[in-house]
């Protein structure tokens, strides 16, 4: 089942090319439908707050000149940088170095808490991707990660949420310009999502449509004014947008 967020935060089900519109995500059909056409997407998540798990994939710990972690290193995105699906993002003042990260996103469906590994993906609603932006050269010389990670527009998510999935082992790609940048599996996480959710469960409350980011793999670089830059993984979709 595909969920969709679209409109002026109305809800609905993808069916063919029609939307069957819900009270809430997931919630009663109302018996109304529009065409997908007609509808402009909004990003498929409400969240109170975005856990981003940082070099999750060994390849791209390497390649950042990191040690592979022991254990999950987190961040977070604050709600503000969240961004639709087709959107024109501008490329920021503050940077220069805008880095593409393209990442399998769980959004919870029901309130976690201390929830162990083995029951966590009881508490997800479904999956879409996301593209977590960093503005890299801050990243490396701020006190925190609060610029560098959460300035407005800088985690675009969609199309969709994907209910029906086994997030285990999915071909994930970013396209920057039609070029493929990254191709991995996301069975080459260090520490898969079962794990991650309950690590975060443990000491963070995750509450409905919270989004947690599983991290990127290798391949990250550069992007610029005009570049088109599309996150695709298997079973979800294609998630695109425009720096401007």
């Amino acid at each position: 089942m595909k969920i969709v967020r679209f409109g002026r935060g109305s809800w609905g089900i993808l069916e063919g090319e029609s939307l069957q519109i819900t009270r809430g995500p997931a919630g009663p059909f109302t018996g109304r439908k529009v065409p997908l056409s007609e509808a402009k997407l909004l990003p498929p998540a409400k969240p109170t707050k975005i856990v981003g798990v940082g070099r999750n994939y060994r390849k791209h710990a390497e390649e950042m000149g990191e040690e592979v972690p022991q254990e999950p290193g987190l961040f977070l995105k604050a709600p503000n940088a969240l961004a639709a699906p087709g959107s024109l993002i501008p490329y920021p003042p503050f940077t220069k170095s805008l880095h593409y990260e393209g990442e399998l996103a769980v959004v919870i469906g029901r309130r976690m808490r201390r929830v162990p590994e083995d029951k966590a993906l009881s508490y997800v609603l479904g999956y879409t991707c996301a593209l977590d932006l960093t503005a890299r050269d801050v990243q490396k010389t701020d006190l925190q990660w609060i610029r560098a990670k959460s300035a407005d527009n800088f985690c675009p998510l969609g199309p969709w949420v994907e209910t029906d999935l086994d997030p285990s082992d999915l071909r994930l790609r970013t396209f920057v310009n039609g070029e493929v940048r990254q191709d991995a599996r996301t069975s080459d996480m260090i520490f898969p999502v079962p794990f991650l959710l309950s690590y975060v469960s443990a000491f963070m409350t995750l509450e409905p449509g919270d989004v947690l980011l599983t991290g990127t793999p290798e391949g990250v670089g550069e992007l610029h004014p005009g570049d088109e830059v599309a996150v695709e993984i298997e079973g979800i979709g294609r998630l695109s947008v425009r720096i401007g």
